[in-house]
């Protein structure tokens, strides 16, 4: 058996409803979908699920109706964070919505030549997108936590009217966002919006899938019909066939002149932008001088962002990179019950047996500081509580 993978074909482009629709054509039961959603304390908006056909491919359409009375603030990122933050979304969604957010508000920042304190999202912050946002979030989880593959998506060309005004397309976001990935300048009208961007950014890798073997296949269907292409987003959940070893990057430089504190800054920057991982060694450097090596593990996709983020971000003059070959598990989420709650266990497989097993430390910790017991307690009930499954 080989890893999980959710590839994605942006045929006539990717939108946030149309990655939701996705989801749900492959089997997201809309009821889990949604009750996660109810708790980020967003009113006046529903679902509306139908079928629909574009070049002769039926697939779901997703609408997000919101109550024309409903208000429409415009968000600061604080007030999007806070809103994530307090609601009852699985803590790994939260971390990815909250990515998504960040992604577009460090973009929006740059074109505007602000801090990302000062940005108010308008159309990301209104209620349609803050629930496609957190809805593929959660989405994820229910697709089992898959390696998200997707084909360079398609851009569009034309013009459209925004809060700013009249600007060309794809819109100065959606062509930031994207940056360092592979595109296609092609099509006309709006293909890939900024939250479609933002997805791609933060969840997925962009370029060749590989061999896969498909179980699963879904259609998204996009709102607009577009004359040269059918306005849909492909789906497929399978497993990679040559999915145990991986061709990956290690970004690494050494730094002698630099504060601890930002050095903490820099990690948390680097998974944040895609990083697979990312730690710091102290050393003895020339003269014998202490200093630090910062490491980056990296996809060929996230490579030029990362390098660009430790140039910037660090006081090193040079990044080193060398290619390296990772054997990796297939990974599998189990959900247990303890006394005080279920916890999710990460599981390490090869060849269909489990070697690891891991509670996820969220879990635990949040159950730790609910019932004000030792989170060593909780761990070790979860892993107690796991081994009769296997």
């Amino acid at each position: 058996m080989g890893q999980r993978v959710l590839l994605l074909e942006p045929v006539g482009g990717i939108a946030g409803d149309m990655f939701l629709a996705a989801a749900l054509d492959l089997g997201v039961e809309l009821a889990a979908l949604e009750a996660p959603l109810r708790t980020l304390g967003v009113t006046g908006w529903h679902f509306e699920v139908t079928r629909a056909e574009r070049h002769a491919i039926v697939g779901t359409h997703v609408e997000v109706v919101v109550d024309a009375a409903q208000p429409h603030p415009h968000r600061a990122w604080a007030d999007i964070d806070a809103l994530i933050s307090r609601s009852g979304l699985p803590e790994r969604a939260k971390a990815r919505a909250l990515k998504v957010f960040r992604l577009i508000g460090e973009v929006e920042a740059k074109i505007h030549g602000v801090t990302l304190d000062a940005i108010h999202f308008h159309e990301v912050g209104a209620v349609d997108s803050i629930v496609d946002i957190c809805g593929a979030a959660v989405a994820l989880e229910l697709l089992g936590d898959p390696v998200v593959l997707s084909t360079p998506p398609p851009l569009g060309s034309g013009t459209t009217r925004i809060a700013h005004g009249v600007v060309p397309l794809p819109v100065p976001a959606t062509l930031e966002l994207l940056r360092d990935l592979p595109v296609k300048f092609e099509g006309v009208g709006e293909l890939t919006t900024p939250t479609g961007a933002a997805l791609l950014k933060a969840f997925a890798t962009v370029g060749p899938f590989g061999e896969v073997v498909v179980e699963k296949v879904g259609y998204g269907v996009g709102t607009k019909d577009w004359k040269d292409r059918a306005n849909v987003l492909r789906a497929s959940l399978g497993r990679r066939t040559d999915a145990t070893v991986d061709a990956l990057r290690v970004l690494e430089c050494n730094l002698d002149d630099c504060s601890p504190q930002v050095l903490g800054h820099v990690v948390e920057r680097l998974l944040a932008r895609g990083a697979l991982d990312a730690w710091v060694v102290p050393v003895v450097m020339k003269k014998g001088r202490p200093g630090h090596v910062l490491s980056v593990l990296s996809t060929d996709a996230t490579r030029a962002a990362l390098v660009t983020t430790l140039l910037e971000e660090t006081t090193t003059l040079g990044v080193r990179e060398t290619t390296v070959e990772r054997t990796a598990l297939e990974r599998r989420w189990d959900v247990v019950t303890t006394p005080w709650g279920e916890v999710r266990v990460k599981v390490g497989l090869r060849d269909g047996k489990a070697l690891n097993a891991t509670p996820e430390f969220e879990d635990c910790r949040a159950i730790a500081e609910r019932e004000l017991i030792p989170l060593k307690q909780v761990q070790a009930a979860a892993i107690s509580a796991w081994r009769p499954l296997t």
